[in-house]
């Protein structure tokens, strides 16, 4: 066999044409011990504060602690695959995770790994996990509604784009049923939606992505799990990378809702990283850093200028109490980062008041700018009303004998209670719940029998969206209510009043026979 002399040449300059020298430098350090999901490691002098490192096995951390002679390292990920004495490199880079419309309708961990088994996620942006909330100017005042669906909240304490509306309460007093609802009622409102769960059960959160599912709601939500038995550190990143997700929306001139269940459960997984990392505790043995882990997280949901965009990120952070202690350390330190708090009390869960929102305590610091002009009008002394009646109540429990203007405004708050229940996923158009708060505030269902409530509200939002269409669609269109249109609404209730007093004649009748 001969050898073309010319075709080995061309071969080999052509290779040394192409050829680049690469010179690999990268910084290793040897892990000096590890265990409960942190590592120590000696020699990354050079290392950023938190910069992700690689260890041999491909597993990734964070650099948490810079100390004098070693850096303390989160592991994200399974930290029993990694020994004494393995290499470990700094990467040069700060942690991100994969975003854009093709996490939609996906479930994820916290590093942005998919968790449904429907592949991987087909994307090539990506946005770092920390970064630097927006600045004052590059803002603007919250005015755009976000409607929940849900008439106690849409009504008393409303929740605009871009803001930060905390939900607070004891366990199973409906707090993650609200934060869903509203998940459910964005499903033509071109808002994208977060539900970042942290240290739940993967039980609970399984049922919760199943009535997304069934809603419609999973075409236009993404969730971010951490659950119970992940280890702390992918916990404490969980809620940061979730709203990394959501940035991209929001700087793009979308909008976002994250929902965050619950950051209580974070705080826990920060002490206990903290603790172990030997950093010095303070109250309730969290470290003292612990409102900047949540202040850094909640003040990178704004509404941007119009210079920028305008998109918005709004947020509902949740808030787990103990025997309804809301002045506890990590239920004050979030409620004074937060724009207003919606407090779920058990005593009203347990009585079948649905959504169990005390009305004196929670509050909205946006209040009227984020509702519509009708829903001003209807509900402006809802809640101060609704405060009231609860200490009446309490009041006229104790058998004194009541005056007649007393007795009424009692009457009146029973109906108001009874028509602001509300069944979960069913969210309510704000047109309709403008209607039936209209009806309530007005007093005509004063001489309504209070269990009829429920029964009424049904049949009258049918009514009006059968017989009276054009009324609805007018208020639709001005989303005002002038005096002429109040009249309408006026005469359409009294209408259907005699239908509906006409609907129980039957019964009567026969009842006299």
């Amino acid at each position: 066999m001969k050898f073309k002399s010319d075709e080995i040449s061309s071969v080999i300059q052509k290779e040394i044409e192409q050829f680049a020298s690469h010179i690999d430098v990268r910084e290793v350090g040897r892990v000096l011990e590890v265990g409960d999901g942190i590592a120590q490691v000696y020699g990354l002098s050079d290392v950023m504060a938190s910069e992700m490192v690689e260890f041999e096995n491909g597993v990734n951390g964070l650099a948490f602690n810079l100390e004098e002679n070693s850096v303390g390292v989160i592991i994200l990920g399974d930290y029993l695959e990694i020994n004494e004495g393995e290499e470990v490199r700094s990467t040069g880079k700060l942690l991100s995770v994969p975003v854009g419309d093709a996490l939609l309708g996906r479930v994820v961990d916290p590093l942005g790994n998919p968790l449904d088994g429907k592949g991987p996620i087909n994307t090539t942006k990506r946005r770092n996990v920390e970064t630097i909330a927006t600045g004052v100017a590059e803002r603007q005042p919250v005015c755009e509604p976000l409607q929940t669906g849900i008439k106690a909240v849409d009504a008393m304490t409303p929740i605009g784009r871009g803001q930060r509306e905390l939900i607070i309460g004891d366990r199973k007093t409906g707090k993650t049923a609200i934060a869903i609802d509203a998940i459910v009622n964005q499903h033509d409102s071109g808002v994208k939606c977060f539900y970042v769960a942290i240290g739940q059960k993967e039980s609970t959160v399984a049922g919760v992505i199943e009535k997304l599912r069934d809603a419609g709601a999973m075409d236009y939500t993404t969730v971010i799990v951490s659950g119970a038995s992940d280890p702390a550190p992918l916990q404490y990143i969980a809620p940061y990378s979730g709203t990394a997700m959501a940035e991209e929306y929001m700087f793009n001139g979308g909008h976002a809702l994250v929902v965050y269940d619950d950051l209580s459960k974070q705080a826990v997984a920060y002490r206990e990283l903290s603790l172990l990392m030997r950093r010095p505790p303070g109250r309730e043995a969290y470290p003292g850093d612990v409102f900047y882990c949540h202040s850094r997280l909640l003040e990178r949901s704004s509404k941007l200028s119009d210079a920028l965009g305008g998109g918005s990120i709004t947020s509902l952070p949740i808030i787990e109490t103990l025997e309804g202690e809301v002045s506890a350390y990590i239920p004050t330190n979030v409620i004074s980062i937060t724009d207003g708090q919606i407090y779920l009390q058990p005593d009203l869960f347990f009585a079948g008041v649905k959504p169990a929102m005390n009305a004196g305590i929670s509050v909205s610091r946006v209040g009227g700018a984020a509702q519509i002009k009708a829903m001003k009008k209807v509900s402006g002394g809802l809640r101060l009303d609704l405060a009231a009646f609860r200490e009446l109540e309490a009041f006229a429990q104790l058998g004194t004998e009541l005056d007649p203007d007393t007795q009424a405004r009692l009457d009146r708050g029973y109906r108001m209670v009874e028509l602001l229940k509300q069944g979960q996923y069913k969210p309510l158009n704000v047109i309709d719940q403008v209607l039936v708060i209209f009806a309530g505030t007005r007093g005509f269902l004063d001489k309504l029998p209070v269990d009829k409530v429920p029964d009424w509200e049904e049949k009258f939002l049918t009514f009006m969206k059968d017989q009276k269409s054009e009324v609805r669609d007018e208020l639709t269109q001005k989303q005002d209510l002038d005096d002429e249109l109040t009249e309408k609404i006026k005469a359409c209730i009294e209408e259907f009043g005699t239908q509906y007093e006409g609907f129980k004649q039957p019964e009567e009748e026969t009842a006299t026979v």
